[in-house]
Protein backbone atom coordinates (compact mmCIF):
# COMPACT_ATOMS: atom_id res chain seq x y z
CA UNK A 1 0.00 0.00 0.00
CA UNK A 2 1.24 3.17 -1.19
CA UNK A 3 1.86 5.78 1.84
CA UNK A 4 1.37 9.67 1.69
CA UNK A 5 3.70 11.81 3.66
CA UNK A 6 2.10 15.00 5.24
CA UNK A 7 3.45 17.71 7.34
CA UNK A 8 2.40 18.95 10.73
CA UNK A 9 3.22 22.14 11.98
CA UNK A 10 1.94 23.64 15.28
CA UNK A 11 1.42 26.77 14.91
CA UNK A 12 -0.17 27.82 17.79
CA UNK A 13 -2.06 25.84 21.16
CA UNK A 14 1.48 23.91 21.92
CA UNK A 15 3.20 25.17 24.94
CA UNK A 16 0.13 27.00 25.78
CA UNK A 17 -3.87 26.61 26.59
CA UNK A 18 -5.13 28.73 24.14
CA UNK A 19 -4.52 29.91 20.56
CA UNK A 20 -5.09 26.99 18.67
CA UNK A 21 -3.77 26.69 15.27
CA UNK A 22 -2.70 23.37 13.59
CA UNK A 23 -1.23 23.59 9.75
CA UNK A 24 -1.39 20.05 7.76
CA UNK A 25 0.02 20.59 4.82
CA UNK A 26 0.27 18.18 1.59
CA UNK A 27 1.40 17.77 -2.21
CA UNK A 28 -1.16 20.40 -3.23
CA UNK A 29 -3.41 21.16 -0.24
CA UNK A 30 -2.86 23.21 3.19
CA UNK A 31 -5.22 22.69 5.61
CA UNK A 32 -5.84 24.46 9.21
CA UNK A 33 -6.86 23.45 12.16
CA UNK A 34 -8.51 26.01 14.24
CA UNK A 35 -7.13 29.55 14.51
CA UNK A 36 -7.90 31.00 17.84
CA UNK A 37 -6.93 33.85 19.96
CA UNK A 38 -4.09 33.69 22.55
CA UNK A 39 -5.55 34.40 26.06
CA UNK A 40 -3.76 35.26 29.04
CA UNK A 41 -1.94 39.17 29.21
CA UNK A 42 -0.10 41.45 27.29
CA UNK A 43 2.09 38.91 25.70
CA UNK A 44 -0.52 36.71 24.37
CA UNK A 45 -2.09 40.07 22.66
CA UNK A 46 1.53 40.68 21.15
CA UNK A 47 1.31 36.98 19.31
CA UNK A 48 -1.69 37.55 18.30
CA UNK A 49 -0.76 40.62 16.35
CA UNK A 50 1.87 38.55 14.91
CA UNK A 51 1.78 37.60 11.30
CA UNK A 52 0.51 33.92 10.74
CA UNK A 53 3.47 31.69 10.00
CA UNK A 54 2.56 31.07 6.73
CA UNK A 55 0.55 32.71 3.62
CA UNK A 56 -3.17 32.93 4.13
CA UNK A 57 -3.35 32.84 0.69
CA UNK A 58 -2.46 29.56 0.10
CA UNK A 59 -4.76 27.91 2.80
CA UNK A 60 -7.41 25.92 0.99
CA UNK A 61 -9.29 24.59 4.19
CA UNK A 62 -9.75 25.62 8.04
CA UNK A 63 -11.52 23.16 9.78
CA UNK A 64 -13.33 24.47 13.07
CA UNK A 65 -13.59 22.17 15.87
CA UNK A 66 -15.37 24.62 18.27
CA UNK A 67 -16.85 28.09 18.91
CA UNK A 68 -14.56 29.03 21.88
CA UNK A 69 -12.36 32.12 21.22
CA UNK A 70 -9.02 30.51 21.38
CA UNK A 71 -9.96 28.26 18.69
CA UNK A 72 -11.78 30.93 16.24
CA UNK A 73 -10.87 34.41 17.38
CA UNK A 74 -8.13 35.02 14.50
CA UNK A 75 -10.14 33.79 11.94
CA UNK A 76 -11.00 37.53 10.70
CA UNK A 77 -7.16 38.34 10.39
CA UNK A 78 -6.65 35.05 8.57
CA UNK A 79 -9.43 36.60 6.14
CA UNK A 80 -8.15 39.99 6.31
CA UNK A 81 -4.56 38.84 5.59
CA UNK A 82 -5.91 36.88 2.16
CA UNK A 83 -7.37 33.80 2.69
CA UNK A 84 -9.91 32.74 0.47
CA UNK A 85 -10.43 29.24 1.24
CA UNK A 86 -13.54 27.22 2.53
CA UNK A 87 -14.45 26.91 6.74
CA UNK A 88 -16.45 24.16 7.90
CA UNK A 89 -17.59 23.24 11.16
CA UNK A 90 -21.11 21.86 12.77
CA UNK A 91 -24.08 24.19 12.22
CA UNK A 92 -24.20 24.68 15.63
CA UNK A 93 -20.51 26.33 15.86
CA UNK A 94 -21.22 28.08 12.49
CA UNK A 95 -24.53 30.16 15.00
CA UNK A 96 -21.98 30.24 17.90
CA UNK A 97 -19.44 31.83 16.26
CA UNK A 98 -20.90 34.48 14.62
CA UNK A 99 -22.23 36.19 18.10
CA UNK A 100 -18.74 34.77 19.42
CA UNK A 101 -16.98 36.86 16.96
CA UNK A 102 -18.87 39.85 17.05
CA UNK A 103 -18.45 40.30 21.11
CA UNK A 104 -14.92 39.67 20.55
CA UNK A 105 -14.22 42.16 17.61
CA UNK A 106 -15.71 44.75 19.45
CA UNK A 107 -13.87 44.39 22.53
CA UNK A 108 -10.25 44.25 20.61
CA UNK A 109 -11.70 47.26 18.66
CA UNK A 110 -12.07 49.21 22.58
CA UNK A 111 -8.85 47.48 23.16
CA UNK A 112 -7.37 49.29 20.00
CA UNK A 113 -8.32 52.54 20.57
CA UNK A 114 -7.40 52.67 23.83
CA UNK A 115 -3.79 51.82 22.59
CA UNK A 116 -3.84 54.33 19.99
CA UNK A 117 -3.51 51.19 17.97
CA UNK A 118 -5.20 49.50 14.83
CA UNK A 119 -7.77 46.72 15.91
CA UNK A 120 -6.64 43.04 15.05
CA UNK A 121 -9.30 43.12 12.80
CA UNK A 122 -12.81 44.98 11.57
CA UNK A 123 -16.58 43.94 11.68
CA UNK A 124 -16.09 43.80 7.72
CA UNK A 125 -13.35 41.02 8.15
CA UNK A 126 -15.77 38.91 10.38
CA UNK A 127 -18.42 39.09 7.60
CA UNK A 128 -16.05 38.25 5.08
CA UNK A 129 -15.48 35.82 7.15
CA UNK A 130 -18.92 33.51 7.87
CA UNK A 131 -19.05 34.23 3.78
CA UNK A 132 -16.41 31.58 3.64
CA UNK A 133 -18.40 29.49 5.97
CA UNK A 134 -19.61 26.09 4.95
CA UNK A 135 -21.15 23.25 7.82
CA UNK A 136 -20.29 19.87 8.05
CA UNK A 137 -22.93 17.89 9.94
CA UNK A 138 -21.46 14.92 12.61
CA UNK A 139 -20.97 11.45 10.58
CA UNK A 140 -19.90 12.82 7.67
CA UNK A 141 -16.68 13.40 5.49
CA UNK A 142 -15.10 16.63 3.99
CA UNK A 143 -13.43 16.30 0.98
CA UNK A 144 -9.93 18.27 1.53
CA UNK A 145 -8.56 17.64 -1.66
CA UNK A 146 -5.45 15.42 -2.50
CA UNK A 147 -7.13 12.61 -1.66
CA UNK A 148 -7.17 13.47 2.08
CA UNK A 149 -10.69 13.25 3.69
CA UNK A 150 -12.04 14.31 7.09
CA UNK A 151 -14.79 12.64 9.12
CA UNK A 152 -16.58 14.35 11.74
CA UNK A 153 -16.92 13.39 15.31
CA UNK A 154 -18.68 14.20 18.62
CA UNK A 155 -16.06 15.93 21.12
CA UNK A 156 -18.76 16.19 23.80
CA UNK A 157 -17.11 19.72 24.68
CA UNK A 158 -19.61 22.17 24.42
CA UNK A 159 -22.55 22.35 21.96
CA UNK A 160 -21.69 21.81 17.98
CA UNK A 161 -17.64 20.77 19.19
CA UNK A 162 -15.96 18.22 16.89
CA UNK A 163 -12.92 15.82 16.69
CA UNK A 164 -11.71 15.76 12.89
CA UNK A 165 -10.44 12.10 12.14
CA UNK A 166 -8.39 12.95 8.85
CA UNK A 167 -6.63 10.32 6.47
CA UNK A 168 -5.43 9.48 2.78
CA UNK A 169 -7.47 7.58 0.26
CA UNK A 170 -6.96 3.45 0.59
CA UNK A 171 -5.04 4.17 3.41
CA UNK A 172 -5.95 2.70 7.21
CA UNK A 173 -4.08 5.36 8.80
CA UNK A 174 -5.47 8.00 10.99
CA UNK A 175 -5.24 11.32 12.05
CA UNK A 176 -6.98 12.79 14.70
CA UNK A 177 -7.32 16.18 16.34
CA UNK A 178 -9.39 17.00 19.43
CA UNK A 179 -9.64 20.41 19.47
CA UNK A 180 -11.04 20.11 23.39
CA UNK A 181 -12.45 16.67 25.07
CA UNK A 182 -15.66 17.64 26.89
CA UNK A 183 -16.03 16.29 30.57
CA UNK A 184 -18.68 13.41 29.92
CA UNK A 185 -20.95 12.54 30.41
CA UNK A 186 -22.20 16.26 30.19
CA UNK A 187 -25.59 17.74 31.48
CA UNK A 188 -27.12 17.80 27.84
CA UNK A 189 -24.85 17.09 25.21
CA UNK A 190 -23.73 14.01 23.55
CA UNK A 191 -20.57 11.97 24.86
CA UNK A 192 -16.72 12.13 23.72
CA UNK A 193 -16.49 9.40 20.53
CA UNK A 194 -14.21 7.11 20.69
CA UNK A 195 -10.68 7.07 18.43
CA UNK A 196 -10.18 3.36 18.09
CA UNK A 197 -8.22 3.07 14.92
CA UNK A 198 -6.16 6.15 15.31
CA UNK A 199 -2.38 6.62 14.48
CA UNK A 200 -1.87 9.91 15.15
CA UNK A 201 -3.42 12.04 17.52
CA UNK A 202 -2.92 16.16 18.58
CA UNK A 203 -4.86 16.34 21.68
CA UNK A 204 -5.33 18.49 24.40
CA UNK A 205 -4.42 18.51 27.69
CA UNK A 206 -5.81 21.11 30.06
CA UNK A 207 -6.30 19.37 33.19
CA UNK A 208 -3.35 16.94 31.81
CA UNK A 209 -2.05 17.15 35.54
CA UNK A 210 -5.36 17.25 37.62
CA UNK A 211 -8.96 15.80 38.26
CA UNK A 212 -12.11 17.50 38.80
CA UNK A 213 -14.78 16.60 41.60
CA UNK A 214 -17.23 14.69 40.64
CA UNK A 215 -20.55 15.42 39.04
CA UNK A 216 -22.54 14.69 42.51
CA UNK A 217 -19.72 16.23 44.30
CA UNK A 218 -19.52 19.51 42.09
CA UNK A 219 -23.56 19.86 42.39
CA UNK A 220 -23.60 19.74 45.79
CA UNK A 221 -20.58 22.19 46.29
CA UNK A 222 -22.57 24.74 43.91
CA UNK A 223 -25.82 23.70 46.24
CA UNK A 224 -23.84 24.40 49.33
CA UNK A 225 -22.41 27.75 48.25
CA UNK A 226 -26.39 28.96 46.97
CA UNK A 227 -28.21 28.18 50.42
CA UNK A 228 -25.04 29.59 52.35
CA UNK A 229 -25.59 32.79 50.31
CA UNK A 230 -29.69 32.42 50.81
CA UNK A 231 -28.66 31.63 54.93
CA UNK A 232 -26.52 34.53 55.14
CA UNK A 233 -27.93 36.95 53.16
CA UNK A 234 -24.93 37.55 50.18
CA UNK A 235 -23.93 38.38 46.97
CA UNK A 236 -22.93 35.50 45.20
CA UNK A 237 -20.87 36.23 42.35
CA UNK A 238 -20.30 33.73 39.49
CA UNK A 239 -17.93 34.62 36.33
CA UNK A 240 -18.65 32.27 33.61
CA UNK A 241 -17.48 31.40 30.39
CA UNK A 242 -20.48 33.20 27.95
CA UNK A 243 -20.31 29.96 25.68
CA UNK A 244 -21.18 26.67 27.65
CA UNK A 245 -20.21 27.22 31.27
CA UNK A 246 -23.30 29.84 31.87
CA UNK A 247 -25.37 27.57 30.01
CA UNK A 248 -24.21 24.64 32.13
CA UNK A 249 -24.58 27.02 35.88
CA UNK A 250 -28.30 28.20 34.53
CA UNK A 251 -29.39 24.55 34.13
CA UNK A 252 -27.75 23.08 37.35
CA UNK A 253 -29.92 26.12 38.98
CA UNK A 254 -33.08 25.63 37.32
CA UNK A 255 -32.77 21.37 38.77
CA UNK A 256 -32.36 22.87 42.11
CA UNK A 257 -35.16 25.13 41.70
CA UNK A 258 -37.84 22.61 39.99
CA UNK A 259 -36.65 20.21 43.19
CA UNK A 260 -36.88 22.29 45.34
CA UNK A 261 -33.62 21.96 46.92
CA UNK A 262 -32.90 25.82 46.90
CA UNK A 263 -35.73 28.50 46.99
CA UNK A 264 -35.65 30.61 44.34
CA UNK A 265 -34.09 33.92 44.83
CA UNK A 266 -33.36 36.23 42.42
CA UNK A 267 -30.23 35.35 39.90
CA UNK A 268 -29.22 38.15 37.05
CA UNK A 269 -27.49 36.50 34.15
CA UNK A 270 -25.23 39.73 33.49
CA UNK A 271 -24.05 39.29 29.85
CA UNK A 272 -25.18 40.06 26.71
CA UNK A 273 -23.22 37.31 24.73
CA UNK A 274 -24.63 34.74 27.54
CA UNK A 275 -28.16 35.81 26.43
CA UNK A 276 -27.31 35.51 22.91
CA UNK A 277 -25.91 31.78 23.59
CA UNK A 278 -28.25 30.56 25.75
CA UNK A 279 -30.63 31.25 23.35
CA UNK A 280 -28.82 29.39 20.36
CA UNK A 281 -28.61 26.55 23.12
CA UNK A 282 -32.47 26.88 23.20
CA UNK A 283 -32.84 26.36 19.46
CA UNK A 284 -30.81 23.19 19.60
CA UNK A 285 -31.09 21.54 22.20
CA UNK A 286 -35.01 20.86 23.03
CA UNK A 287 -36.32 17.87 25.67
CA UNK A 288 -39.99 19.82 26.10
CA UNK A 289 -39.10 22.10 28.84
CA UNK A 290 -37.06 24.95 29.53
CA UNK A 291 -33.65 23.59 30.68
CA UNK A 292 -32.18 27.44 30.92
CA UNK A 293 -35.12 29.57 32.48
CA UNK A 294 -36.44 29.38 36.28
CA UNK A 295 -38.46 32.05 38.47
CA UNK A 296 -36.44 34.92 39.12
CA UNK A 297 -34.02 34.62 36.75
CA UNK A 298 -33.23 37.70 35.13
CA UNK A 299 -31.31 38.35 31.16
CA UNK A 300 -29.96 41.92 31.83
CA UNK A 301 -28.81 43.18 28.31
CA UNK A 302 -28.73 46.84 28.82
CA UNK A 303 -26.11 48.70 31.08
CA UNK A 304 -28.44 50.38 32.85
CA UNK A 305 -30.02 46.76 34.07
CA UNK A 306 -26.29 46.34 34.90
CA UNK A 307 -26.00 49.02 37.32
CA UNK A 308 -29.04 48.71 38.66
CA UNK A 309 -28.50 44.93 40.20
CA UNK A 310 -26.13 46.99 42.90
CA UNK A 311 -29.12 49.05 44.25
CA UNK A 312 -30.82 45.41 44.62
CA UNK A 313 -31.23 43.51 48.24
CA UNK A 314 -29.05 40.37 48.79
CA UNK A 315 -29.53 37.95 48.75
CA UNK A 316 -28.80 37.55 45.01
CA UNK A 317 -26.70 35.65 42.59
CA UNK A 318 -24.61 37.56 40.01
CA UNK A 319 -23.88 35.51 36.71
CA UNK A 320 -21.44 37.80 34.43
CA UNK A 321 -18.69 36.89 31.83
CA UNK A 322 -15.85 37.09 31.29
CA UNK A 323 -15.27 33.66 32.77
CA UNK A 324 -11.19 34.80 33.95
CA UNK A 325 -12.34 37.70 35.08
CA UNK A 326 -9.96 39.27 31.96
CA UNK A 327 -12.95 41.92 30.65
CA UNK A 328 -16.70 41.89 30.66
CA UNK A 329 -19.18 43.05 32.96
CA UNK A 330 -17.91 40.87 35.63
CA UNK A 331 -15.10 43.52 36.57
CA UNK A 332 -17.64 46.23 37.44
CA UNK A 333 -19.24 43.67 40.33
CA UNK A 334 -15.78 42.38 41.40
CA UNK A 335 -14.73 46.16 41.95
CA UNK A 336 -18.03 46.72 43.61
CA UNK A 337 -17.84 43.50 46.09
CA UNK A 338 -14.68 41.81 46.13
CA UNK A 339 -13.98 44.24 49.12
CA UNK A 340 -17.46 43.71 50.90
CA UNK A 341 -17.08 40.67 53.57
CA UNK A 342 -21.19 39.87 52.35
CA UNK A 343 -19.79 38.49 49.07
CA UNK A 344 -18.79 35.32 47.58
CA UNK A 345 -16.71 35.23 44.57
CA UNK A 346 -17.23 31.77 42.94
CA UNK A 347 -14.71 30.25 40.23
CA UNK A 348 -16.29 27.55 37.99
CA UNK A 349 -13.56 26.99 35.21
CA UNK A 350 -10.47 27.15 34.00
CA UNK A 351 -8.27 30.45 35.31
CA UNK A 352 -5.11 31.03 32.96
CA UNK A 353 -2.41 32.20 33.71
CA UNK A 354 -1.63 35.95 33.90
CA UNK A 355 -5.20 36.65 34.27
CA UNK A 356 -6.92 38.62 36.87
CA UNK A 357 -8.95 35.45 37.80
CA UNK A 358 -5.95 33.35 38.34
CA UNK A 359 -3.95 35.88 40.94
CA UNK A 360 -7.09 36.21 42.74
CA UNK A 361 -7.69 32.08 42.48
CA UNK A 362 -4.26 31.64 43.86
CA UNK A 363 -4.69 33.56 46.65
CA UNK A 364 -4.26 37.11 45.99
CA UNK A 365 -4.89 39.97 48.89
CA UNK A 366 -5.53 43.33 47.04
CA UNK A 367 -5.98 43.79 43.22
CA UNK A 368 -6.04 46.96 41.17
CA UNK A 369 -9.10 47.82 39.41
CA UNK A 370 -10.37 50.86 37.49
CA UNK A 371 -6.20 52.38 39.06
CA UNK A 372 -7.76 51.58 42.24
CA UNK A 373 -6.28 49.12 44.86
CA UNK A 374 -9.26 46.42 46.62
CA UNK A 375 -8.29 44.94 49.39
CA UNK A 376 -9.92 41.28 48.50
CA UNK A 377 -12.63 40.41 51.99
CA UNK A 378 -14.76 38.80 50.04
CA UNK A 379 -14.93 34.86 50.47
CA UNK A 380 -13.39 33.39 47.36
CA UNK A 381 -14.60 29.61 46.20
CA UNK A 382 -13.83 27.25 43.62
CA UNK A 383 -15.75 24.16 41.77
CA UNK A 384 -13.32 22.41 39.18
CA UNK A 385 -16.16 19.83 38.23
CA UNK A 386 -17.75 21.92 35.94
CA UNK A 387 -14.96 22.06 34.13
CA UNK A 388 -16.24 21.06 29.77
CA UNK A 389 -13.28 19.71 29.79
CA UNK A 390 -11.72 15.93 30.54
CA UNK A 391 -9.51 15.75 33.50
CA UNK A 392 -6.32 13.74 33.82
CA UNK A 393 -7.76 10.32 34.66
CA UNK A 394 -10.43 10.32 31.95
CA UNK A 395 -7.60 12.08 29.32
CA UNK A 396 -6.05 8.69 29.87
CA UNK A 397 -9.12 6.79 29.62
CA UNK A 398 -9.77 8.50 26.29
CA UNK A 399 -6.22 7.98 24.60
CA UNK A 400 -6.37 4.30 25.79
CA UNK A 401 -9.13 3.47 23.60
CA UNK A 402 -6.92 3.95 20.48
CA UNK A 403 -3.60 2.50 22.61
CA UNK A 404 -3.07 -0.83 20.25
CA UNK A 405 -2.75 1.07 16.65
CA UNK A 406 -1.33 4.75 18.05
CA UNK A 407 2.05 5.46 16.63
CA UNK A 408 2.19 8.98 17.73
CA UNK A 409 0.18 11.15 20.57
CA UNK A 410 1.20 14.58 20.75
CA UNK A 411 0.24 16.76 23.75
CA UNK A 412 -0.86 19.89 23.50
CA UNK A 413 -3.31 23.11 24.12
CA UNK A 414 -2.55 22.65 27.75
CA UNK A 415 0.07 24.99 30.19
CA UNK A 416 3.22 23.12 30.07
CA UNK A 417 3.18 22.00 33.11
CA UNK A 418 0.10 20.23 32.70
CA UNK A 419 1.18 18.65 28.97
CA UNK A 420 4.38 17.35 30.25
CA UNK A 421 2.64 15.71 33.25
CA UNK A 422 0.16 13.79 30.67
CA UNK A 423 3.11 12.98 28.25
CA UNK A 424 4.58 10.99 30.92
CA UNK A 425 1.69 9.63 32.49
CA UNK A 426 0.70 8.47 28.87
CA UNK A 427 4.03 7.28 28.35
CA UNK A 428 3.75 4.99 32.03
CA UNK A 429 0.23 4.35 32.05
CA UNK A 430 -0.40 2.74 28.18
CA UNK A 431 3.26 2.46 26.81
CA UNK A 432 2.33 5.21 24.14
CA UNK A 433 4.84 7.52 22.18
CA UNK A 434 3.58 10.73 23.70
CA UNK A 435 5.68 13.86 23.07
CA UNK A 436 5.24 17.73 23.59
CA UNK A 437 5.51 20.00 20.70
CA UNK A 438 7.06 22.87 20.51
CA UNK A 439 5.54 26.16 18.94
CA UNK A 440 6.63 26.21 15.58
CA UNK A 441 7.80 22.77 14.98
CA UNK A 442 6.91 20.64 12.16
CA UNK A 443 7.12 17.23 11.80
CA UNK A 444 6.41 14.65 8.97
CA UNK A 445 3.76 11.93 9.24
CA UNK A 446 2.91 8.54 6.92
CA UNK A 447 -0.28 8.86 5.84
Amino acid sequence: MDTKKVKLTFCGGAGSTTGANFLLESHSTNILIDCGLEQGGGAASEHNREAFPYNPHEITTLLITHAHIDHIGRIPKLVKDGFKGIIYSTPATRDLAEVMLADAGRILEEEAKAKGILPLYEHKDIVEALKLWKKAEYHTFIDLGDSLQAYVKDAGHILGSVMYEISAEGSDKKLVFTGDLGNSPTLFLNDTESIKGAAYLVMESVYGDRNHESKEERKQKLTEVIQDTIARNRTLIIPAFSLERTQDIIFEMNDLVEHNIIKPIPVYLDSPLGSQVTAIYKRYIKNGDDLFDFPKLTFTVHRTQSEAIHTAGNPKIIIAGSGMSSGGRVLSHEWYYLGRKDATLLFVGYQAAGTLGRRILDGAKEVIMGGQKIKIRAEIKSIMGYSSHKDSDHLIEFVEQGQETLKKVFVAMGEPKSSLFLVQRLRDYLNVNAVYPKRGETVELEM
